[in-house]
């Protein structure tokens, strides 16, 4: 059962409102999401590229592009080396195009999950090396590849990094930490502590962008040129999950713009494949639709192949590329749903339910989609999880959590039992022998200090909103806070004692409730794609058996709840109308 908290920020937003032209309500939603002074209101009200900061203030920025430019200019061979994600296939995108535009001597090379693991490794190095590679950029990782680079610069490879990943660091005996770096030539992350950009949370593409902004402008180059790069950067941020709030809000709003008439072959093909041409496109369909084709390639078999979709030539080679990343995402959505089956069943049935992190040894699962099960066990479960299974050496694993537990703290406790981790506070990559499973599921369990409280979902609400200040005007004005997305949800109002008249099942999977609400005389149609027999059995449960059939057939009923929504615009042959998207009721 979801617990619902309002959030009770306090300000003067009558004041707010008149200073800022816009509605209290507004002001409010902005309040709520932790932008409190009027400057920072107007720049996520307008994100144009005009807001965006000065690269030149990340550290070794302008060092890393004093260095590229001296190798173009002394026709020095460059490898761009990136990841298997699609922040990694897009960072190395961005790169390796705008290298070759500055006249680069410039190949790639993207790790294979499966065989190489995550970042830059030896063997990357060695055939770098053999290949005659004088510098290695890395995007997407590298920050924490201290013995690699040292390995690189052994080999007298000159070595950047851009990177968006936490900064390693080691412990001494009273937890006090040391932040780690590497031999590298230049390193490009804001979130180096001796880095005084404004803003730390960009993706790897975000990181790469501004590089190329730099290098750009050193080559003599117009700006609009990097500024073409924003719809990929978009995607990147979109899939990488990071906050959609600052640059990157202005990335995402921006690039969305751009994509709608994208102009790159492989784009326009994965447009059309998915079925999202002549439609808007949104935050949705790059998280859900068009970036898990891109990440399919890395999770099934090379990420190259999400490359060079994107470096696609012409029509047929793009059209071929598309169909062969749909049909890698189709079998791995068959993969997942099976796999979260069978998750499922374990901990139902092998004594975890009482468990507050899960643990889950599941040794038929595809590593590669370990992390997407643990991320839908987490939602499903509201409970901490890391999902494990067989690889070449010993067992790996992903972990997805919850606001309340911080992820790479709790394992950094049991590094005595990994073989190798990494992560943040709401995800981590592990490996560990086979032996030591057991052990690990009991310390975290046994070190946790998560509370039933903390396990039950919270809802937060924006604010109660009664149904007759739902207009045209107020779901225009919601929009300047679009995209939406982490870091910046969907508007969530709420509304008690709602009367609910009618009720009609749609879809071909019966997984639609169209409703017909009504309070004070205001009738509006709401719109429901939760569980449809639950929401029978809560009708049933309050009200009774006849009184669900009268809601299913139209007729007079005494039904009211209370509802969390957001109000939408609904289209249909050319005709608008107000509609309220229903996110919980009780």
């Amino acid at each position: 059962m979801e617990k619902w908290m309002l959030k009770n920020t306090k300000a003067d937003f009558k004041k707010m409102s008149k200073d800022l032209g816009v509605s209290q309500v507004l002001c409010k939603l902005l309040v709520n999401r932790g932008i409190e002074n009027y400057e920072d209101m107007k720049r996520f009200l307008d994100p144009g590229i005009e807001v965006l900061y000065d690269p030149k203030d990340m550290k070794d920025l302008e060092k890393a592009v004093q260095i590229v430019t001296n190798k173009i200019l002394h026709n020095k061979k460059i490898q761009i080396v990136g990841d298997y994600d699609v922040d990694g296939i897009i960072s190395t995108y961005i790169l390796y195009t705008s290298l070759l535009k500055c006249g680069a001597d410039v190949i790639y090379e993207i790790p294979d999950r499966i065989n190489d693991g995550y970042g830059i490794n030896k063997k990357i190095i060695e055939n770098a090396k053999n290949n005659g590679v004088d510098t290695i950029i890395t995007c997407d990782n590298g920050i924490s590849a201290l013995e690699q680079i040292k390995y690189a610069k052994d080999l007298g490879l000159t070595v950047i990094v851009t990177d968006h990943h936490d900064v390693p660091f080691e412990s001494d005996d009273k937890g006090n930490r040391k932040f780690l770096t590497s031999e590298a030539d230049a390193i490009i992350n804001p979130k180096q502590i001796e880095c005084n950009y404004a803003f730390k949370n960009l993706c790897g593409a975000g990181v790469a962008f501004k590089f190329i902004e730099v290098l750009f402008a050193m080559m003599g180059m117009a700006k609009q040129e990097s500024y073409r790069l924003m719809e990929f950067v978009a995607i990147a941020t979109v899939c990488d999950v990071v906050d959609l709030v600052d640059e990157n809000r202005v990335f995402v709003k921006n690039g969305l713009e751009m994509l709608q008439d994208s102009q790159n072959i492989g784009l326009r093909a994965l447009i059309s494949k998915t079925g999202l041409e002549k439609k808007k496109l949104t935050v949705y369909a790059l998280g859900f639709v068009m970036g898990p084709c891109l990440n399919a390639s890395g999770r099934l078999d090379t990420a190259k192949k999400g490359l060079e979709l994107l470096l696609a030539g012409n029509k047929e080679e793009a059209q071929g590329l598309a169909e062969e990343l749909y049909q890698l995402n189709e079998e791995r959505k068959l993969m997942t749903l099976n796999g979260v089956e069978s998750t499922i069943e374990t901990i139902e049935n092998e004594g975890h339910k009482k468990d507050k992190v899960f643990v889950l040894y599941q040794p038929e699962i595809h590593e590669s989609i370990a992390g997407i099960i643990a991320g839908r066990i987490k939602d499903k479960y509201n409970i901490p999880t890391i999902l494990l299974t067989n690889a070449e050496e010993g067992v790996k694993g992903s972990g997805r959590s919850i606001d309340k537990y911080n992820m790479f703290e709790e394992l950094l406790q049991c590094k005595d039992l990994l073989t190798k981790f990494g992560g943040h506070p709401m995800a981590a990559g592990l490996s560990l022998e086979g032996s030591n499973i057991k052990a690990l599921r009991e310390r975290l369990n046994r070190q946790t200090v998560l509370t039933e409280e903390d396990l039950i979902p919270k809802i937060y609400i924006d604010m109660p909103l009664p149904l007759e200040y739902v207009s045209f005007d107020l779901i225009e004005e919601l929009q300047r806070l679009e995209p939406f997305g982490k870091g910046n949800s969907k508007p969530l109002f709420g509304e008690k004692n709602i009367g609910v008249k009618k009720a009609i099942i749609l879809g071909a999977k019966n997984h639609v409730l169209k409703l017909t609400i009504d309070k004070n005389g205001k009738t509006l149609e709401g719109i429901y794609f939760g569980d449809i027999e639950e929401f029978k059995t809560t009708i049933i449960t309050k009200f009774g058996e006849a009184a669900l059939e009268k809601l299913l057939k139209g007729a007079a009923n005494e039904i009211t709840l209370d509802i969390l929504y957001t109000p939408t615009i609904n289209e249909y042959m050319g005709r608008k109308s107000l509609q309220l998207q229903i996110q919980n009721y009780r």
